[in-house]
């Protein structure tokens, strides 16, 4: 009996880890920004900024497709929701802990200042963030989610792309620099060593940095990414 308990323990655990995971990550505003989305059991979406705040949660039924071209918005979800009580420490006191069955932490008032407040952990995937010890232009940004770093351009870096999203574990970003024409200066450039090319201030004024090539949605390592210039 107890070996059976065991078996069923495990499959539960196994189950609720899989059901966590980054499905989409959206990087915004020519990679100033850049939004993670996780996918949860029953069509839950979370979506998270770089400053380890919630963006959008909701329900996302046609989420678990494999290449989702459409954004559609997201549905209340009508399960289980549980919030930190007026007991609990002021930095999360009133926020999410429970949707479904994945709980949700955040950094304490004790914690670090830069990351108090933030979301640490989504059922078993956890949250890091840069610190004051890290480059300015990254600090109180995501710094990994599980095992994938994320990583930024840093302040000694050219105006038009420091701290901007670098890379996403192994998934890496360049822009154009200051330097290239105005027209679609700090705008990407590669992203996962696949190039992107603009119109340039040359060009008829309906066209100027507008994209020529390139593909703004793409599936690497499973996770589909949103690239909004």
């Amino acid at each position: 009996m107890k070996s059976i308990k065991l078996i069923i323990a495990l499959f539960v655990f196994s189950t609720t880890i899989q059901a966590q995971r980054i499905n989409k990550i959206f990087i915004k505003e020519k990679g100033a920004s850049i939004v993670t989305s996780f996918l949860l059991s029953e069509n839950v979406v979370i979506q998270v900024a770089q400053d380890g705040s919630i963006a959008k949660w909701g329900i996302d039924r046609y989420s678990d497709r494999g290449t989702d071209y459409i954004q559609r918005p997201l549905e209340a979800y009508t399960g289980r929701v549980e919030y930190y009580t007026e007991k609990e420490n002021e930095a999360f006191r009133g926020k999410i802990k429970y949707i479904g069955n994945t709980m949700l932490t955040y950094y304490a008032s004790f914690d670090e200042k830069t990351m108090v407040g933030k979301l640490k952990s989504i059922g078993p995937i956890k949250i890091t963030y840069n610190t004051v010890y890290d480059d300015a232009t990254a600090v109180g940004k995501i710094k990994s989610i599980g095992q994938m770093n994320y990583t930024y351009y840093s302040s000694f870096d050219n105006d038009a792309f420091k701290g901007k999203i670098k890379a996403t574990g192994n998934v890496g970003l360049t822009y154009y620099s200051s330097t290239d024409d105005k027209a679609y200066a700090g705008k990407i450039k590669s992203f996962n060593n696949v190039g992107f090319s603009y119109y340039s201030s040359l060009d008829q004024p309906s066209l100027r940095g507008a994209q020529k090539t390139g593909n703004t949605l793409q599936v690497v390592n499973g996770i589909t990414y949103y690239l909004w210039q």
